[in-house]
């Protein structure tokens, strides 16, 4: 199956997952009542990112999951919970959230009066460094609240060999165009483009894992199963 076969099905796929859900959820409306499944896989949607050829569909600009780890307790809502950030106060924790991360060193790239030296540095910082950064997270976090997912529950034991972990890591490497020119590309003025990070910067995507990989096609198999079991 050709890759551009492979993305249509996934698209389509996603498709059938909106129906199940009941659409697609804004990020920044988001909280923890809304009957979150324990695990699952989550797919990001970006404003102004679309599927040029496939009449303007949203293109998918995140792929993730959690609990890739054995016996972490991590949930799903509590993963969505840190790429969101905080309200009261507003901003969030970087360094607990590699997405947050990567549109947090794109945002000070185009916008250098933004530029903090500490970002990305370490797994923990002292509270005077990250009030100094809190401009930053107020801004990443207003960007994240834009963006729209899908997820579907994928309540498997948890590991690095579980089947979250398997869909996550195909979606993206087919997604990706990090290693060959893509339909999936992203539009000019991406503000990954700013990205100092190569791997997001060439995928088109707010991954900095796997986007180098291969795909297996069967991956579709299980996501398919899954979605009908919803």
């Amino acid at each position: 199956m050709s890759k551009t076969s492979c993305l249509d099905r996934f698209y389509g796929l996603l498709g059938d997952l909106e129906g199940k859900i009941g659409g697609s959820r804004r990020l920044g409306d988001c909280h923890g009542r809304m009957g979150w499944p324990k695990r699952g896989v989550y797919f990001f949607f970006e404003p102004g990112e679309s599927r040029f050829a496939k009449d303007f569909f949203p293109r998918v600009v995140r792929v993730g999951t959690h609990a890739l780890k054995a016996n972490s307790g991590s949930t799903l809502w509590g993963r969505l919970r840190q790429h969101k950030g905080t309200t009261n106060p507003g901003g969030g924790n970087h360094r607990g959230s590699i997405f947050r991360l990567l549109v947090g060193d794109a945002i000070q790239r185009r916008s250098p009066e933004l530029m903090i030296e500490s970002w990305g540095c370490g797994q923990s910082a002292p509270q005077a460094v990250r009030q100094r950064e809190r401009p930053l997270e107020i801004r990443v976090s207003e960007y994240l609240a834009d963006m729209t997912f899908l997820f579907v529950a994928i309540s498997d034991i948890p590991g690095p060999d579980s089947m979250r972990g398997n869909i996550e890591r195909n979606a993206i490497a087919l997604l990706s165009s990090y290693d060959e020119s893509s339909p999936e590309e992203p539009s000019s003025d991406w503000l990954g483009r700013f990205s100092t990070r190569e791997k997001v910067c060439r995928s088109g995507l707010w991954n900095n894992r796997h986007v180098e990989e291969s795909y297996d096609s069967a991956f579709l198999n299980h996501l398919e199963k899954f979605i009908r079991e919803m």
